[in-house]
């Protein structure tokens, strides 16, 4: 039976994605003067996994090249050398290097070769003491507990007979061992007293059992290491080899030679066709050891690997994730859902089927029970897309890392509320601009460690992450200690950009919205960092574009801190339908203050063209959307017109109204893929009775009502 082996290429490139996000924060986190020897572990068990992943694929690159980052962890993780911060940069190196690999095999191209060659020349010169590192026979004194390193091991491998439906080869595990210690120094003797009749021979079953000589100084841990993963399916001994055995590798072969000789007619036959399908992919090995690996399978893993290589260059798939991970208790909530739905149905139905006058009692309460078992179905299924932002988070402490280091910079980043979730959309695109806050706080933000001291505060600077749930909304907050914004030195900037007039007086909180204007920077110098004028502009409009806001808050001397406020779902939005004339209108329910009767003697009318009303102390601007829409001539006035009190972009603004309808939530669908964009409104929906309802962006009808002529403003409200 063959098997495609390229429908598991897809997990095989999320779970190496992991892996390699494992091994970077774990490497993050590793301090070399006090090496934790799990952090070790888990960097190297990491590493493992790929690289076997990736050579039951048949990706031999990056199969390869992880076999020298690995050999490298393994030294580190025995004791036999000493973790060193160069040795750190060079495994972040390396985790870069095969990121970029496998996101050019999951999209079908060819990875590129000389990075890798490059950086595998180095991981070689260090395992050969070329470089400059702590040697070995240093690391030994000071570690006790290293493992003997002897002059090569006797091996006994009994393998449970379900061994092959586990997804593990032996095959694979003894070419391993030889790439450790050298062709001439492996032998495998097949020990073949339970393999049964052809008649009686399953070929998902394994009955040899091997007993291996490795020959060479290598360690204890390096040899158990390749057997790990199955460490509870066989029986494994691992002892020190005699000087008698290390000095008879000759009569051991000519030993296999003899026992294939006495081996039936027919063993002998599968044994050498299996031996034909391996021969270029690895070590000679005894052709005994390939008959617990199916020639069939073998043939069908290098026939896909070679149309999916094929299919992939007409066709290049994109490496997006294409698959989210689901808690198993957000799939059961669901399902139960389903199930009530499913009741509540079959009820309708039988209702349905003989239905009279007296049966009306029992229909509303169906459609009543229908409709909180839609709510609850919609919720559990929006769950589903909900993704801690600690997905978001995790690339920022390599960000700093480097960052710190190249701009010579102490940073320390502080990452608070992880777990908040958000729905994935939103996820993916508010990662660019959380990377340009976090690189303008620390080019920016942060003073250099002389100028930190000399102002009396700590040599590290800190970074703050802070995400959590305000009303229907996620908050991520930016922060760091830093100087904070220089209000002089924006405002002269502006000025001598033309982005404001020369004589403009600004209060400080409008000179901190000059950062977002197109084309402005405070940098001096242009580096690969900053000072091209473009990233605040492209933040605020990718935020924007989400439905979201983004506001700055700074102290001088103290540091900054940049709010981002967003939608938790771009799908689903909970509102308030209003009648404004003949027409429905949604506002966020989220952005509604209040909602009060418009009292014409409480107006007041500032520049001939504005009213604003006093709402306990506090001066609102008033905006008709029949007047901004042209829903109405404009000698007209509302007869009882109704407020709604919103607040976008830290503002409230008073929004008249003919009528308050039903709150509801609605699905949102894009009106400038649909139509184009139209200030003031975010979205449409579809009502029940099949109309189609604006939806209103708050923020952009303050927006939209500023760049109205003068002529054409609301010069009265009620």
């Amino acid at each position: 039976m063959s098997i495609d082996l390229s429908q598991f290429h897809q997990v095989f490139f999320e779970e190496s994605f992991e892996g390699l996000d494992v091994m970077e924060s774990q490497l993050l986190d590793l301090q070399p003067e006090s090496v934790d020897a799990e952090t070790v572990n888990t960097i190297f068990r990491a590493a493992h996994s790929i690289k076997g992943g990736a050579g039951t694929f048949g990706f031999m690159q990056v199969s390869e090249f992880t076999h020298v980052v690995e050999t490298l962890l393994d030294e580190i993780r025995s004791g036999t050398r000493v973790m060193v911060r160069e040795y750190v940069d060079l495994f972040l190196q390396s985790v870069d290097c095969l990121r970029a690999m496998l996101s050019h095999l999951q999209s079908g191209q060819e990875p590129d070769k000389e990075r890798p060659a490059s950086l595998k020349k180095q991981f070689e010169a260090i395992l050969r003491g070329e470089m400059a590192a702590t040697d070995a026979s240093d690391a030994k004194a000071d570690v006790s507990t290293a493992e003997p390193v002897a002059s090569g091991w006797k091996i006994t491998f009994r393998p449970q007979q379900d061994l092959l439906q586990t997804g593990n080869e032996p095959f694979r595990m003894f070419r391993e061992l030889q790439e450790l210690v050298g062709e001439g120094n492996f032998t495998a003797h097949p020990n073949t007293d339970e393999l049964p009749d052809l008649s009686n021979l399953s070929p998902e079953l394994c009955y040899l059992s091997w007993d291996i000589e490795v020959r060479g100084a290598i360690d204890k841990s390096s040899v158990m290491a390749v057997f790990e993963w199955v460490a509870d399916e066989c029986e494994i001994t691992c002892e020190p080899l005699g000087a008698e055995s290390a000095s008879s590798a000759d009569s051991a072969e000519s030993s296999v030679v003899a026992e294939k000789a006495a081996a039936p007619e027919h063993a002998a036959t599968t044994e050498k066709a299996a031996t034909t399908e391996t021969a270029s992919a690895g070590p000679v090995i005894p052709e005994a050891v390939t008959a617990a690996v199916t020639a069939a399978n073998l043939a069908a893993g290098s026939a896909a690997q070679a149309a999916t290589t094929a299919a992939a260059a007409k066709s290049p798939k994109s490496n997006e994730p294409s698959s989210i991970r689901v808690s198993i208790d957000k799939v059961d909530s669901l399902i139960n859902m389903v199930g009530e739905l499913v009741i509540t149905q079959s009820m309708l139905g039988q209702l349905g089927q003989d239905f009279d006058i007296s049966r009306l009692s029992r229909l509303q309460e169906g459609l009543a029970q229908l409709e909180q078992n839609t709510r609850e179905l919609q919720e559990s299924v929006m769950k589903i897309r909900m993704m801690p932002i600690s997905f978001a988070f995790s690339r920022f402490p390599r960000l700093v890392r480097d960052l710190g280091g190249q701009l010579g910079k102490q940073v320390n980043l502080i990452m608070l509320g992880e777990n908040t979730e958000l729905d994935k959309t939103v996820m993916e695109k508010i990662g660019d601009p959380l990377v340009h806050l976090v690189r303008n706080s620390m080019d920016h933000g942060l003073e250099t460690t002389d100028k930190r001291i000399a102002a009396g505060k700590k040599a590290e600077g800190n970074i703050t992450l802070n995400a959590y749930h305000q009303g229907g909304n996620i908050v991520i907050e930016v922060s760091d200690d830093g100087a904070g914004l220089n209000e002089e030195k924006i405002l002269s900037k502006a000025k001598q950009k033309k982005l404001v007039p020369e004589n403009a007086e600004l209060s400080p909180e409008d000179i901190h919205q000059l950062i977002f204007l197109p084309g402005f920077s405070t940098a001096d110098v242009v580096s690969d960092i900053s000072g091209r004028g473009v990233g605040m502009d492209v933040v605020r409009r990718n935020i924007n574009e989400l439905n979201g806001t983004i506001e700055v808050k700074s102290t001088r001397g103290k540091g900054s801190t940049f709010v981002i406020r967003l939608p938790l779902t771009l799908a689903i939005l909970d509102g308030q339908l209003v009648k404004v004339r003949d027409q429905t209108y949604i506002f966020p329910l989220v952005s509604i203050v209040e909602s009060i009767q418009l009292q014409k003697r409480s107006l007041n009318n500032i520049t001939g063209s504005q009213h604003v009303m006093k709402l306990r102390e506090e001066y609102i601007p008033i905006v008709r959307l029949d007047e901004m829409f042209g829903l109405r001539p404009e000698e007209e006035e509302f007869e009882n017109p109704m407020l709604v009190v919103v607040e976008g972009d830290t503002e409230k603004i008073g929004i008249v109204v003919d009528d308050l309808l039903g709150q509801q939530q609605v699905v949102i669908k894009s009106l400038e893929q649909n139509y184009q964009k139209v200030a003031g409104i975010s979205g449409a929906t579809i009502l029940g009775d099949g109309t189609v309802a604006l939806i209103i962006d708050i923020s952009g009808v303050g927006k939209a009502m500023d760049l109205m002529p003068d002529h054409k403003r609301p010069e009265r409200a009620a």
